[in-house]
Parts: C-alpha cells; structure tokens; sequence
C-alpha cells in the first residue's frame, strides 16, 4: 500500500529517508519521523486492534500517551516482543515489526466480536450476578474460559535479553514536559544558572508546538523559535535534556521517577547501549508544566475506527503530514473543534460539517469557519455513526429545548471530536497535592501542594499561548530562586503566584475553557446504544448509569465496579466524562461525587527499568565462603541456604546422602567433625553504651556478662515472637561478637539500625556487618581439643581455663583468631573465626592435623540431625512466626528481671501463657524405622469426624543412626503436659503412632559438652 493519505509537503517527518515497517504481515511504508500511528493513517490503516470485552473493531483516538486503543506487539526476534506498546508512540525504523493484539484469526475477522451480539447480558458487574450455577463450575469452567479470553497482548516467554540501567541524579529544578510551559520554565531556570533537567515523553522537544504552522513567538515562526531555544538550552552546561523520557512517579522528597527509551526507535540498537534508562531524580524544586488532554465526546458509536480527537487529527496533519481521512465531520463543545477543521480543510481534508453542541456562536475560529464556508451547526449533536470496520457516516441531529430532533445522515471517512481540554495532573495528584474543583474551566486543577513543586501553563488550566509561555517563564524563575534560597514555601502550602520577568509575546488561537463532561444527548434507546466512556475496558455510558442506580455513589466505587479508568491509560481519556455522567445521574455537583485516585506509573513501565542489572547472579548473588571450593574438590553436595552455597554432605564412592550423612554423624560423636560455618550472620557492636544496646534488644542479660565469655541470645520482634538467635561473644566491655542465623543477618541488622535510629539515637553504639570479613571453622567431636591445640597460639585450652562458653583471642597458624568455645552439636566444640582470606589454609592445617584422628568433613545435613538429637532448635524450622521462647523451650534464655526489651511487653499477654499453645517436643515413632514427614499433622484420633482436630506439626524429622532410629521434633498444643502419651501422625495411607517425649534424645544431662 502507498502513502495515499500523506500530504504532498510539511510537517517535521524526513521525506528523504523513507522506512519499510510490517503490521499484522503487511508491508508498508512510512518516513522517518513518523510514529506507527502516523505511517498506518498515511497508508489508509485505521483498524488497528480489537476491543477487551466485545471485541469491537477499535482505532486510533489520539496521537499521544493517553491513546487506549492502539496497543499493539513490537517484535524484534523471538525473545524481544513488547506487548501492549502505544502505536502512537512507537517510532517506525527500517525492519520493524508490529502485530494487532486480542484478536483470532485476524483482525478483519474477529471471532470474539460474538461477544458484542451478547451485549446486553453482559453489563458492568454481570460477573458478580451470573456463573453461579452449577455449584462448581466457576472454578472448573467459567473461570478458565474467561481468563482464556482476557488480558491483553501475550507476555514473552522467553528472557528478556535486553540490558536495563538505573541512573541517580540531584538537580535544582526538574522541569517535566517540554511544551511552551515546560521549554519557557527550563529557559528561565537555566539562565539564572540553576542545574536544570528538562525532560519530555516525545522523541522531539516542543509539545503543542511541533503541531502550530502559523503561530508566531517574539516576532519568529514557532519552528524557528522552538530550534533557537533547544540550541539555547543544549548549549548550557548545567542543562540536561531528555526527549523520549516519561516522568511516571512522583515520590516522597522530590524524588521523581524516569523511564528513558534509549534504543527502542534504532533499527540496530548499539550492543553498549540498554534499551531502557530508569532515572531516579532528586530535585530542589520541581515544575510540572505536563500540558492538557483533550477529552473525547460520548455519544453512540463514538468507538469505530475513524473517530478520533480533533486536536490529534490535527497533530497528524502538521506535524507528520497525513491526513487522517478524506472527508471529516467534526462534533464539538470548544473551539478546538474549529481550529481542526479550519487547518485539515487547508491540508486538502473536505469538512463535511461541524456539529457544536454549543448554541451560540461567538470568537474568531468559528467565524473564520463560517468564512471559510464550512457548514457550521450550532446545538447540534451525533447521534451515531456507520461503517463496519471504519467509519463511513455520521448522524447529526438538532437540539431544541432539550429535545433532540430527526437525524441527518453524512457521508464522511473520519469523524474529529473535542470536548474540551482536562489539565494532566496526574503527577501533582501522585505527588499527593490537594486538586480544586474550578467551575469556569470545567476541571480539577491543582491546589494546595506537598512537595516543592509548581505546576505551569495548561496543566493548572491557562489558555492563550502567550499567558502559557510567561507563566512558564515565571514559574521557572521562582523555582531557580527557591532552590538557590531553599525558602520555598513549607509542606502543605500553595506556592505563591509568580510574575514573570520577561514578555513573551506570542500570536496564536485561544481555545478558551469551553467544554463538555458527560455524555451528549440523542433520542434513540438507550438500552440498544453503545456509547463508550473508557474505550480499552468497553465501558459505556449505560455502565456509569446501572452502576449509579445499583447504589453506588463514590466514583471510586463506581470506577471499580464499571472499571472506568481502570485500563492501562488510567483514565486519561474517560475519568472527566464518567464524573459528568454520575453527575448528572445523581443530579449532584462534580466535587461532591469527588476524583479517583491517580497512582504511578503515569503509562506503563516495563518490568525490565525496575530490574535494571539486578538479573541472575546480581538480583541473587551465588555467595561462596573461602572454603567452598575445597568442599567441591572433595566432591561435596551443595545446597542453596539463604544467598549461600553450602556443603550439604561429602559422599564417597558408592554412597547416597542417608549413607553419608550416618557415616559424618557417627564420626562426629566418635571422634572428630569438620564443618564450614563462615555463612553464620556477624555482626560487630561497638560502643560505650554496647551493653545497654545488647540487653535492650535481646531477652537476655548482658551488663554481667565478662568479657571472654559467651552467650547464647534470643530476639524477638515487638509482637514477642522469636525472630533470630545465636552465639554472642562479649570481647571486652565495650565490645560484643554478635553471630546469627545464615539467612536472618541482613534482618537482624536491619532491626538493630531500625531501634538504634529510631527508638534508641542518646545511645554510643555502632553497629557493623562482618559475615564476610570472618570465615567459620567448626571442629566438634571428643577429639576436637587435640586437633586444635598443636595449631593455637597464646591460648590455653585447658577445660579450666577455657570451659565451654568461653571466647579467647589469639592466633591458629600465625592468622589472628577469634577462638570459641561452643558447641552445636553437643559435643565439645570449638568455632574459629580467622580472617576469610586464610580461611582455606586455616581449614587445610586443621584436616591434615586431624587426619590421624580420621576427621571427617560433614555438612548441613549432618548439623541438623546432630542438633536435632540434642533438641536444639532451628528459627525457621521449629519456630513459624508464632512462637515465643518458652514455646520453644528457651523460656530460660529471657532476662525476667530486665526493666525493658525488644518484645517483653507482648510477653505478658495472656494468650502467651494459655495452656493450649503449640510447645516444643520429642516424638518417637512407635516403629523405630519410620521417619516421619516435616509438616506432617499430629492427631489425637485420626478416625474422629472431618475436619479432624490438629494438635501440631513435625518441624524436623531424621534418623539417628548414633541412636540406631528415627527422631522428631515437633510443635504440640499443650506439648510438655503430653510427655509419654500416644498421638497420631495421619498420612495418605496410614497412620503412624508415635510417643510424646522430652525433646533431647541424646546425652540429656549435656555430659559431653567438655569432652
């Protein structure tokens, strides 16, 4: 197909470098410049896409962001594929490929547009009264047919294999929006030599501008003083200016959220080059100068491909040189309607007829129509349109008194509508400002701020190009001086208003505040008439008003249950007419009824900007402790823990782990085991008041304890529920070793910098992560002190002088050490901590000293079992959230005597102490070679009625092989008063009994502890 549609000359597209694109398998040909849009309306393509629940054929309506109904599937190569892209802003480049979305098999022929012959039983909310019968067929039959059917576009299968990176940046004045607001702000900051970051969603600066062909700004055409004032702007060092940048959230403190499009426009994007930007923005002062939407009319059949917004009909025409049809009717409520027509009649457009809703005629555009000879109809409406899959008629009919009369029916091939202009506030409303209801401009404009911003030009509601221009100007100078005096108004104020210190003389068309919000009027049956507020989720007018009668009366409850301005445009293009419609619907005033809520991201955001670099490895790091590879030479199995790769056990030949890990087990209690520790959380507390810190934020006592001994701490949230434990070392007095669990570290930092800061700030305390500075070395088993002691420096490991419990500093193999003396799996144990870059050698010299002593490296599996014979508990594993330290049986470990800590109060709560709560047990099968399943049920009789009453779980289950059985722990309603009864672990075809009993199974008394 040719460019039949494109004029002979204008508009800012390069006529000498044309580009071949394909839609839905056919080529065409654009220029470059051009949008998707833009090309296919040259080439005579207005059918683009299927609508989400009738499947009604749908085409362009505007030429920006705020377009609902062009999504369509960018394709690059198979792994490459953006869905749900605005064809009106994806640039065509040589090779591109873009597919129609939510149709089958074609988009001519669509068979899902069966859903529009069954309308009419399927209104808002039908979902909510119908698929209730059979009992059960909604989950096995509606539901996945519905789904099959919804969404939009396909998401990609494959990995992105696109790079995505995250800039920061601080500037004094953020200007968001390049029109002649945005430009005049970013001129008048920049000149006072303020750091100024312009940015613009457009490929091109210049906004409303790049559309004007007569206007004339301080004595020059508006081309000419758009290019003199970016050369202007491009010049300055402290200017930096980002075109195809979507300012999409507006955060706490200024801090504004940037989607940069770095290579989505290149036919061959550069292999150093992401293809997206994510900018993170810290300004001073912020200027929204985000421009106006127009607003589209509702009247029946407004959807059908060919009827579009007249302001954007005219964007096509002077800005990308295409004529969006050949002859126009134009139905309008402001004079925008008019300039329209006036400049698509001179692009060669025959202007069929205006129909103005308004009655009387009055302004310069309108005569210079009447003038022009254009058929002007005052209080005159569309009633409907013709055409299948594109507009070929339009009805027009008179309005007397109310009353709508007879239709009229004119052939035309595009249909333009205005209904006024909508200030873009969606950024000052996210940035949570307080929006005012103006009567005169018929539209919420912005009010009271709370950040340190200030909107400018049309987006707080001016008309005139002139008044737009300095208001910017003056808006970017007040900016400049607030951020250079940082005397901008307090949080909760409304910036005072500025004057401009510069005329910016300007002649061009005021479009004035005329409008329209609502739905137009006719005389045809509403129930049979389709006319569409929210054009993405099929939402007609009827829709607002069956909600309104259905008893909803809040329009954010009305949006939920139509779900108006609930599609991917947020209602950019339907929220203004549904607040008409539930206006006129409850016969109550627009502020009344209020404003839904604007929320980020502006327009869609991939995925991929919010990831940035943080994919694989980077988003979960494959952490390895300096022993990890010896581990692989020595063919460990590996398991993932936390961030960590640890040693799960060391098989040999011929053996499968419940082989290994017996064997490690038995080693240990006989002689010697060696284990890799490093990934244990540490954390270095530092400080005079250290000790207060400690005994503040553990259950236990610290002020006492001597420096050189070590204790066992429990943490807990505020609610009293266990969240972390482990071994903590006090090194002198101002000074603790705090160790904790492998996956809680980052948790438990954050807790203590959380209560530090917030809670505790007159405290002298620093707090420092050092996981990875110490490597672990755990040498446990009755051989371990023998192993050990050839190694040690300036230590005495006698049991006198070192008793378990206790921390020494010294050196092993000349490396500095922190020596403890502690014990995770009953036996006598030490842990050495040595720097992590000797942790290899360190772990070397300890398994050739042992080896006459058969040490034996073991892993985590191993760990558990041995810990679990002794009764020692796991957080994560015996506690879930919910259980507080005598649960578990550490009621011992908590400080009664202590004023205060982190959780005591909750402790006292009477729920706490019940005699029903779940508490730590033994349990051992009534069959020694049963080994229960973790998570398993307990039940007192597996035979009583369903549901059956649960008394517990198994948190961990092994076999002993040291005890020659299995062994459980488990989490028992009442467990303690149970000891020695029989209960009932019900599995899928069986029921296994067990006994309640004491949950240490080996070495009670902790004899071995000392060796």
């Amino acid at each position: 197909m040719t460019n039949r549609f494109r004029t002979p000359a204008g508009g800012r597209i390069d006529r000498a470098a044309p580009v071949s694109f394909r839609f839905d398998g056919k080529t065409f040909t654009g220029y470059r410049g051009d949008t998707l849009a833009s090309a296919l309306i040259a080439n005579g393509v207005h059918l683009v896409g299927r609508s989400f629940k009738y499947h009604r054929p749908r085409g362009f309506i505007s030429a920006g962001s705020d377009e609902p109904n062009a999504l369509v599937n960018v394709v690059r190569d198979g792994a490459r594929q953006a869905p749900n892209l605005r064809a009106t802003q994806v640039e065509i480049y040589e090779g591109l490929k873009a597919e129609s979305q939510n149709r089958w098999p074609s988009l001519g022929f669509d068979a899902g547009a069966v859903n529009d012959l069954f309308s009419p039983f399927l209104p808002s909310g039908f979902y909510y009264k119908t698929f209730m019968w059979p009992a059960g067929a909604w989950k096995r039959f509606y539901e996945p047919k519905i789904r099959a059917m919804a969404g939009l576009g396909v998401a990609p299968t494959l990995p992105d294999p696109d790079r995505y990176t995250q800039n920061y940046a601080h500037c004094d004045v953020l200007v968001v929006g390049a029109g002649p607001a945005g430009l005049a702000a970013a001129l008048a900051a920049a000149s006072s030599g303020a750091k100024v970051i312009l940015v613009d969603e457009q490929a091109e600066f210049g906004g409303s501008l790049l559309s004007e062909t007569t206007a004339i700004i301080e004595g020059k055409p508006t081309a000419d003083w758009l290019a003199d004032t970016l050369a202007n702007l491009a010049a300055k060092d402290n200017v930096t200016l980002l075109p195809r940048t979507t300012a999409f959230g507006y955060f706490p403190h200024n801090l504004i959220a940037l989607a940069e499009r770095v290579t989505d426009h290149l036919a061959t994007p550069g292999a150093d080059l992401p293809r997206e930007r994510l900018w993170q923005v810290r300004a001073k002062e912020v200027v929204l100068a985000t421009g106006a939407l127009e607003r589209p009319l509702v009247f029946p059949e407004n959807d059908r491909p060919g009827v579009l917004l007249a302001d954007s009909g005219r964007t096509y025409l002077n800005r990308y040189g295409v004529r969006p049809g050949e002859r126009a009717v134009i139905f309008t409520a402001c004079d925008a309607g008019y300039r329209a027509a006036l400049d698509l009649k001179a692009g060669g457009v025959a202007i069929a007829a205006i129909a103005d809703l308004r009655p009387e005629l009055t302004g310069e555009l309108p005569a210079h129509a009447l003038k022009a000879g254009i058929d002007v109809r005052p209080s005159t409406v569309v009633t409907g349109t013709s055409g299948r899959l594109r507009v070929s008629g339009a009805s027009l009919a008179k309005v007397k008194h109310g009353t709508v009369g007879p239709s009229e029916s004119i052939a035309c091939d595009v249909v333009l509508m205005s209904g006024g202009f909508t200030p873009s506030v969606h950024l000052f409303s996210q940035s949570r400002g307080k929006l005012v209801w103006d009567g005169a401009a018929g539209a919420y404009l912005p009010g009271t701020s709370v950040e340190r911003e200030r909107s400018a030009g049309a987006s707080r509601g001016l008309s005139g190009l002139q008044r737009v221009l300095e208001d910017g100007y003056a808006q970017g100078e007040a900016a400049a001086k607030a951020a250079r005096n940082f005397t901008s108004p307090a949080r909760g104020q409304t910036p005072a208003p500025a004057e401009s210190s510069r005329s910016i003389p300007a002649s061009a068309e005021d479009l004035g505040t005329d409008g329209f919000i609502g739905a137009t009027p006719h005389s045809r049956n509403p129930a049979f008439v389709k006319a569409f507020v929210d054009w993405q989720n099929d939402v007609t007018a009827k829709d607002i008003k069956l909600a309104t009668r259905e008893g909803f009366r809040s329009i954010e409850h009305v949006k939920r249950y139509t779900t108006t301005g609930m599609a991917t445009d947020q209602g950019k293009t339907s929220n203004m007419n549904a607040l008409g419609i539930v206006s006129e619907a409850l016969d109550t005033p627009v502020p009344q009824i209020g404003l839904t809520t604007f929320r980020p991201p502006f327009t869609p955001t991939t995925f991929g900007i919010f990831a940035g670099e943080a994919r694989g490895n980077l988003f979960d790091p494959l952490r390895k402790t300096a022993i990890h590879y010896w581990a692989a030479e020595h063919g460990a199995a590996f398991e993932d823990v936390s961030l960590w790769k640890r040693a799960h056990y060391f098989p040999r030949a011929g053996e499968d782990m419940h082989a290994a890990v017996a064997r490690e087990c038995k080693a240990v209690r006989a002689s010697v085991g060696l284990f890799d520790a490093s990934t244990l959380g540490k954390i270095e507390v530092v400080g005079p008041d250290a000790a207060e810190f400690m005994n503040r934020i553990y259950t236990n006592a610290w002020a006492k304890l001597e420096p050189g001994r070590l204790r066992y701490g429990v943490m807990l949230r505020e609610d009293g529920f266990v969240m972390d434990d482990g071994v903590v070392g006090r090194l002198a007095p101002d000074r603790f070793h705090v160790t904790t669990t492998t996956g809680g570290a980052p948790r438990v930092l954050a807790h203590m910098e959380d209560y530090l800061q917030t809670e505790w700030p007159d405290l002298d305390v620093w707090l420092t992560s050092t996981t990875e500075q110490w490597a672990v070395i755990a040498v446990q088993g009755p051989k371990a002190r023998e192993v050990i002691a050839p190694l040690i420096e300036g230590i005495d490991l006698s049991k006198e002088a070192f008793p378990h419990m206790s921390v020494r500093e010294g050196r092993i193999c000349g490396v500095p050490t922190r020596l403890f003396s502690v014990s995770f799996t009953g036996e006598l144990g030490f842990e050495i901590n040595v720097p992590a870059e000797y942790g290899r050698s360190v772990w070397e010299a300890v398994y050739a000293a042992g080896e006459r002593f058969g040490i034996t490296p073991y892993g985590t599996e191993t760990m558990h079992v041995l810990r679990a014979e002794k009764g020692y508990i796991i957080v994560g594993q015996e506690t879930d959230g919910t259980a507080t330290p005598d649960d578990v049986g550490l009621g011992w470990a908590v400080g009664k005597a202590k004023k205060d800590f982190v959780g005591k109060r909750s402790l006292a709560r009477a729920a706490f102490s019940a005699p029903d709560r779940k508490q730590l047990v033994g349990l051992r099968t009534t069959d020694p070679r049963v080994v229960l399943e973790e998570g398993a049920q307990i039940v007192t009789d597996p035979s009583a009625p369903i549901p059956v009453p649960m008394l517990g779980f198994v948190t961990s289950s092994y076999n002993s092989a040291v005890l020659g059985r299995s062994i459980a722990l488990a989490m028992i309603k009442g467990g303690r008063a149970r000891i020695g009864q029989k209960l009932t672990v019900p599995m899928e075809t069986h029921a296994i009994e067990v006994e309640v009993v004491e949950p240490v199974f080996y070495d009670p008394k902790g004899e071995r502890l000392n060796g």
